[in-house]
């Protein structure tokens, strides 16, 4: 390797260590749905995609995420707060994965493994509600240890 792409690389890396915390990243904009998110686990970033931001407004829409795992996933739990003007207003848990109940295909995923899922989703809603807010995502596994956490600001102006 020439010296110039190790002193790049090096670069890049003490570049990577010294930020503090994770880009935004843009999920959907358009013209009256915005969503955005932020990984809040301080060691790492994850990809999350939606299909067609306008289907997100439906029952169902599709979605692709993306990570390594740091931890063992044997028993999985979702958390969701919903926030608005800085305090929660609603709280939801879900066990997704538990010792002969797992609802996905990734459950028993042990570290260092690739976490893959592409597939559809349900929010359980009618209408997301009108206005901007943010949506708190923690999972945790049964060692109570984060397996991935995110912070999703939505703004919805669609009056329906």
């Amino acid at each position: 390797m020439k010296t110039s792409n190790v002193l790049a690389l090096i670069l890049v890396l003490l570049h990577i260590s010294a930020s503090r915390e994770w880009p935004t990243h843009t999920v959907c904009k358009e013209d009256n749905l915005e969503i955005y998110y932020k990984s809040c686990d301080p060691q790492q970033d994850f990809a999350f995609s939606i299909d067609h931001c306008p289907d997100v407004a439906t029952h169902t829409f599709n979605i692709r995420a993306a990570m390594v795992l740091r931890q063992n996933i044997k028993e999985l739990y979702l958390k969701l707060d919903l926030i608005m003007n800085g305090k929660t207003v609603l709280t939801y848990s879900e066990a997704i994965c538990e010792p002969g109940h797992s609802k996905l295909i990734f459950c028993g995923k042990k570290k260092g493994e690739h976490l893959y899922y592409e597939g559809p989703i349900t929010l359980g809603i009618k209408e997301i509600p009108q206005g901007d807010y943010i949506i708190s995502a923690k999972l945790t596994n049964e060692d109570h240890a984060t397996v991935a956490c995110a912070d999703f600001t939505v703004k919805n102006y669609l009056d329906y």
